[in-house]
């Protein structure tokens, strides 16, 4: 197996190893997100005994883990719910800055809650915003589009929180600041990533146009630790 599919099949213990150390807590191999960041985490090996007592130690969370994983919980544990997904990567996206996208930062967290609210991309935390450049499309004021970045495993970026205003929807905004995006990461010498719902076949469909294409399936398993 060659380091870069590696990092690639763990992506999130890859970032929380590498760029996003900073963000990480961890207990024995096992590291997480900081709760107000993002909710992935990492067993850093085999599910086995010790790995679900440094998960537990960190409040649990979301693991991306191969859909024929079969996994025994311990006593008390649960799955809170199960999303099957594709981890795409870019194999030749035109890239472009855009006059329209302005950056943003920590100031204009509740708008990108608010439209994350409406839109559902996936998870977005108070601190979210501070994993990567995030950018957006305002008309009269009004935030109505964005994208950014959020994991960050060496040699690659994750490409997430794409969503546009209902209202807007269909004029081509999410494939602009894709592009936008897409274009700060090449500017790295990186490698545009991203991850999507298996059932979103619209949204695949645009990625694939744009020129992503799957690698691999993953499930997305948000887990509950045992109360007492």
């Amino acid at each position: 197996m060659t380091a870069q599919i590696a990092t690639l099949d763990d992506p999130v213990g890859s970032s929380l190893r590498g760029p996003h150390v900073d963000f990480a807590v961890c207990s024995g191999r096992v590291a997480r997100y900081a709760p107000d960041v993002a909710p992935f985490a990492s067993l850093g090996g085999p599910p086995d005994s010790d790995a679900w007592t440094g998960f537990a130690d960190l409040g649990a969370g979301v693991l991306l883990l191969d859909p024929d994983l079969s996994i025994d919980l311990p006593e008390g544990w649960r799955t809170t719910w199960i999303l099957l997904g594709v981890q795409m990567v870019d194999t030749g996206m035109a890239t472009q800055p855009d006059e329209e996208a302005v950056q943003l930062g920590p100031a204009d967290v509740p708008e990108m809650l608010d439209l994350v609210s409406r839109t559902r991309p996936g998870p977005f935390l108070l601190r979210t915003v501070e994993l990567g450049s995030y950018l957006g499309i305002r008309r009269d004021g009004a935030l109505i589009a964005m994208a950014g970045e959020r994991m960050h495993p060496p040699g690659y970026t994750e490409i997430s929180a794409v969503c546009t205003d209902p209202d807007h929807q269909g004029s081509g905004l999410a494939s602009r600041l894709m592009r936008a995006v897409a274009h700060g990461i090449r500017g790295r010498g990186e490698v545009p990533i991203l991850h999507a719902s298996s059932t979103n076949h619209t949204a695949i469909r645009l990625y694939e146009k744009l020129g992503f294409a799957v690698r691999r399936e993953f499930q997305f398993v948000g887990f509950e630790r045992p109360t007492h």
